[in-house]
């Protein structure tokens, strides 16, 4: 199974997925540094390795969510809206139209192509319990196929309950790709919207997974944490050798 799957690193949340033949877009931030007057602000401080006009043909976005530009920029919208297929919540179809499809929790696309490549909605906790009314619907995704690894992307979620879940569904991941910052803003003081890097680990734990690429960890203010409490964390729970930290413009294959 190795060199089954490829992942490039942009920044932030986004990433460019190859996986059984196809190519997948992950939550896509392509501005330059600014800031958002969204809700509580939120400022990216650091741009893209690359642009959308440098990844090519796409088969289709995965888009954890639309309603926060730490995730879908100005750009990024660009991008969705020129996109062949966009699978994310049902929210986003609704705000967005096509090409968005809202792929709902445990329901599962079968990709085109020789591949057959499937793609399994599942649960997203943008924060913690009750506070949905205030962060929105999130979604994240499981790949999977015959003959390919088993892909969890997280999305923005910060619930290891929300891990465990997934965990019970689909006992053999292979790959952890976890949006794990450790997100605050001012909507909800100290509480952390994603993962914490100790969560994380504790994330690729519970899921068993053989191999962890971390995103959404950088190039926004609202973090609290980021490449150097990973690389702990991940070494304090004896897990150090499943990280694959990427640096911008990286591309990782497993």
């Amino acid at each position: 199974m190795a060199g089954a799957f490829k992942i490039r690193y942009a920044g932030g949340p986004t990433a460019v997925i190859e996986i059984g033949g196809l190519r997948l877009v992950v939550d896509p931030t392509f501005d330059q540094p600014k800031a958002y007057q969204v809700g509580s602000g939120l400022t990216k401080i650091t741009g893209p390795a690359f642009g959308a006009a440098d990844i090519g043909p796409v088969d289709a976005v995965l888009l954890s969510h639309d309603q926060h530009p730490d995730n879908m920029d100005d750009l990024g919208s660009e991008y969705v809206k020129a996109a062949p297929l966009v699978l994310s919540t049902a929210s986003a179809r609704e705000r967005i139209g096509d090409p968005v499809r809202a792929l709902p929790n445990w329901e599962t696309v079968e990709l085109p192509g020789a591949g057959g490549l499937r793609v399994t909605g599942v649960p997203a906790q943008h924060g913690p319990d009750g506070t949905e009314h205030l962060t929105g619907e999130v979604t994240g995704f499981v790949l999977s196929g015959e003959g390919l690894p088993t892909v969890y992307v997280s999305g923005d979620n910060a619930s290891l309950d929300v891990v465990r879940a997934i965990a019970e569904r689909f006992d053999d991941v292979d790959i952890a790709v976890l949006f794990a910052g450790g997100a605050q803003t001012k909507l909800l003081g100290d509480a952390l919207l994603t993962l914490s890097s100790e969560a994380a680990a504790e994330a690729a734990a519970l899921l068993g997974a053989r191999h962890v690429v971390p995103l959404h960890f950088e190039h926004w203010a609202h973090f609290s944490q980021g490449p150097d409490t990973l690389v702990a964390a991940f070494d304090k729970a004896g897990l150090a050798d499943r990280l694959h930290l990427p640096q911008p413009g990286d591309v990782i294959e497993l």
